[in-house]
């Protein structure tokens, strides 16, 4: 049996159906036994359903803001407090038991699993999609240069293994992130983390990562990265430009949601899976 890889897929704001992933593992599942030429596929995913932490909160938020008033625009409303509301209230705070500290702990958790399928030092690729890529850029950030952030339930939820410290980080993809939105919190736009990770060469010395920012010009919340600053030009491997969606939702904003089921986007990932899968199975 070969070293598995571990998939690791975070959804964007908003409160998904717990299968969100179902489809784009499918299809990447597909296109990796077609490229490999065998029907075995050296793949653990793990999706991270980190929207949960807010999902009755909302419903509540909703329900209090109509007890005593008339608002116009109902459903927009409520796509506000479904989807903008995930951005605000993961925001981390100096109070104890802070969201940022319960988002990153399901993360913590869905590393966790993939540990126990994949093993220990499994190389490790990373989806994320809109605001997830946030949450996963802060998440190995922290890890990677600002462990005094690392909040005490996250900590408790991880174990001092090479996978979960984010040693073995090979392949990181953003998909319609709105990074570039988010890096205006920081001077001179901020420092991105490093794909792969630092300490990938103590594990497998061959391995060449990537970092692909994939997004569709139509996409209002969707940027390229690598224009901004020196930093994110070299930490980024390319900005990809892709037409998401189909007949309805290819030409305007709605290509927002259709990056997980591209096939340009599945076949860029599927590729760097199967670099980095032939690469750790080479001596095997």
């Amino acid at each position: 049996m070969g070293q598995k890889i571990g998939v690791l897929i975070l959804h964007g704001a908003g409160t998904p159906e717990r299968d969100f992933a179902e489809k784009m593992i499918q299809q990447i599942s597909g296109d990796f036994r077609d490229k490999c030429g065998t029907n075995r596929v050296d793949l653990e995913f793990e999706p991270v359903f980190w929207s949960s932490v807010f999902a009755q909160e909302q419903q509540q938020l909703w329900k209090s803001m109509q007890h005593d008033a008339d608002l116009d625009y109902g459903w927009l409303r409520q796509f506000v407090i479904t989807f903008l509301s995930d951005a605000v209230a993961y925001q981390p705070t100096s109070a104890g038991g802070q969201n940022y500290d319960k988002v990153h702990t399901v993360v913590a958790k869905s590393i966790r699993q993939l540990k126990e399928r994949a093993g220990e030092t499994a190389p490790l690729c990373v989806i994320s999609h809109s605001l997830g890529s946030i949450v996963a850029s802060n998440y190995f950030y922290d890890l990677q240069y600002r462990r005094s952030n690392i909040r005490a339930l996250t900590k408790q939820n991880s174990d001092d293994t090479p996978i979960e410290n984010c040693e073995t980080m090979a392949l990181f993809y953003s998909l319609g992130s709105p990074m570039a939105l988010w890096s205006l919190r920081y001077i001179d736009f901020g420092s991105p983390i490093t794909v792969p990770s630092p300490h990938m060469t103590d594990h497998y010395p061959g391995i060449t990562g990537e970092w692909l920012n994939f997004y569709d010009k139509d996409d209002i919340l969707a940027y390229p990265l690598k224009g901004l600053n020196d930093a994110y030009k070299e930490a980024v491997t390319e900005d990809v430009e892709v037409n998401a969606g189909g007949l309805l939702t290819s030409w305007n904003p709605l290509s927002h949601a259709k990056y997980d089921t591209d096939g340009d986007v599945i076949s860029k990932i599927t590729d760097g899976l199967l670099r980095v899968w032939k690469n750790v199975n080479a001596s095997r």
